[in-house]
């Protein structure tokens, strides 16, 4: 599945360590995070996971979201949601080619 894959924790760990390069913002929805995040990025394998001007949305595997906790509730921290009781959490990926950034949602369930 795509949202498993190193590509795409490689971009959260690139976030995590470089927030000020990326514009978070908070939906309306109080458990989701957006981000917009440069295309100049580098990312492995680009046209998998965030394709040109189309949406591609997955749930992370279970052992996944148990296995890197501490990465996914840096972004949790950025909902609106206080207690991280969160046992499902979707990645929605894109290219927004005209806008030259990679989009990234993360909904926490």
């Amino acid at each position: 599945m795509a949202s498993n894959s190193d590509s795409i924790y490689n971009v959260m760990f690139y976030i995590v360590h470089h927030p000020a390069e990326i514009t978070f913002t908070t939906p309306e929805y109080t458990n989701v995070v957006r981000m917009a995040i440069p295309d100049h990025i580098k990312v492995a394998n680009p046209d998998i996971y965030f394709p040109d001007n189309k949406l591609l949305v997955n749930r992370f595997q279970e052992d996944f979201v148990a296995k890197n906790g501490n990465l996914l509730d840096f972004f949790f921290d950025y909902t609106e949601k206080k207690v991280p009781n969160y046992h499902e959490v979707w990645v929605s990926t894109a290219h927004l080619t005209s806008k030259q950034l990679y989009f990234m949602e993360l909904s926490f369930e």
